[in-house]
């Protein structure tokens, strides 16, 4: 069967009796009557017409697309913010996409250098290395949102930036009222990255609060989560708790619990840090940051900026604690 002939603009200005620019103005909602509008796409819809994406683009300068840079998609937590987003884009007729940064920095870099070379309207980032250089020269050359943590080298048009000072503080200070002073740290940060603030903080705060703690990189997949616990969890002095800076790791300390005949919160409490919906089911006391809420103002803010709204914004996400069995 042969395809169909994509209809042109032109076809639509036929069927209403317009002029193409007239039907160009309609379809994007401009400088035209509300009747106009209606009937216009209308004809566009009982032709088949499609906006053709590169003649648009070339027309106005951009593309649509915004870049989402997750820092590491095998964390649940990251894979549902960027279904969030991308759907979120597509209600404001805007596309995502959306690039996994794996958790190396290396990497980080060159992926969001590739987007803005394909030109995307914005970028979304959740920085792997907030600290990295190279945010300076991005941000100058398109509008990007950070969500987490702040880009400390780049002047980004926003931020939804978490209170991790809160966070940790809230969690550690939960763990001690329970009784523990023994705590293993699990964060995905590697050790080339060390200055994420919630690492920082981490430390700061368990010297303030009397705590003994162990912080040791795991990244967010089951098996090395799991497997990172499971030296720790064999050890003769294993800590009485395990806090994890994602869910994620969590589920892997839950896993390698199991293996090993431990029972949670018997054995060892475990703590997470991003209240995935998963982790209702299984009982795990973590901290909540209102994904709903991030994905909403990320996509607000990214969209403002890639229309040249530059007043520039920050949005601090309090966190929640949700206490439930697993400490």
């Amino acid at each position: 069967m042969a395809q169909r002939k994509r209809a042109t603009i032109r076809e639509v200005a036929q069927a209403t009796g317009l002029s193409p620019a007239a039907v160009s103005y309609a379809l994007r909602g401009m400088q035209v009557s509300e009747e106009t509008i209606l009937r216009v796409r209308q004809a566009a819809a009982e032709l088949g017409y499609e906006a053709d994406p590169i003649a648009r683009a070339l027309a106005s300068g951009r593309t649509g697309m915004i870049g989402l840079l997750c820092g590491s998609l095998e964390d649940l937590w990251q894979q549902s913010l960027a279904v969030g987003i991308g759907r979120s884009l597509r209600e404001k007729d805007r596309y995502a996409l959306i690039l996994d940064a794996a958790g190396d920095p290396a990497r980080e870099r060159t992926l969001a250098l590739q987007l803005r070379d394909q030109r995307v309207d914005g970028l979304i980032v959740q920085p792997v290395d907030p600290a990295a250089r190279f945010w300076a020269d991005l941000a100058d050359s398109l509008p990007v949102v950070a969500i987490g943590d702040a880009l400390q080298n780049g002047h980004t048009a926003a931020e939804v930036v978490f209170d991790n000072r809160r966070g940790v503080t809230m969690a550690l200070e939960y763990l001690r009222e329970k009784g523990h002073r023994r705590v293993a740290v699990l964060t995905p940060t590697r050790p080339s990255t060390p200055d994420r603030p919630a690492d920082v903080h981490v430390i700061a705060e368990a010297e303030r609060l009397g705590l003994d703690i162990e912080v040791t990189t795991a990244r967010q997949g089951l098996a090395d989560s799991a497997g990172v616990a499971s030296e720790i969890l064999s050890r003769a002095d294993r800590p009485s708790a395990m806090f994890c800076f994602s869910d994620s790791i969590a589920y892997g300390v839950y896993k390698a619990a199991a293996e090993l005949g431990l029972s949670v919160p018997g054995d060892v409490a475990v703590m997470g840090y991003d209240d995935h919906p998963m982790s209702e089911l299984l009982g795990l006391t973590t901290v909540n940051w209102d994904l709903d809420g991030i994905v909403r103002a990320a996509v607000r803010l990214v969209v403002a900026a890639s229309d040249g709204k530059t007043r520039r914004r920050r949005i601090v996400q309090a966190p929640d604690l949700r206490e439930r069995v697993s400490v």
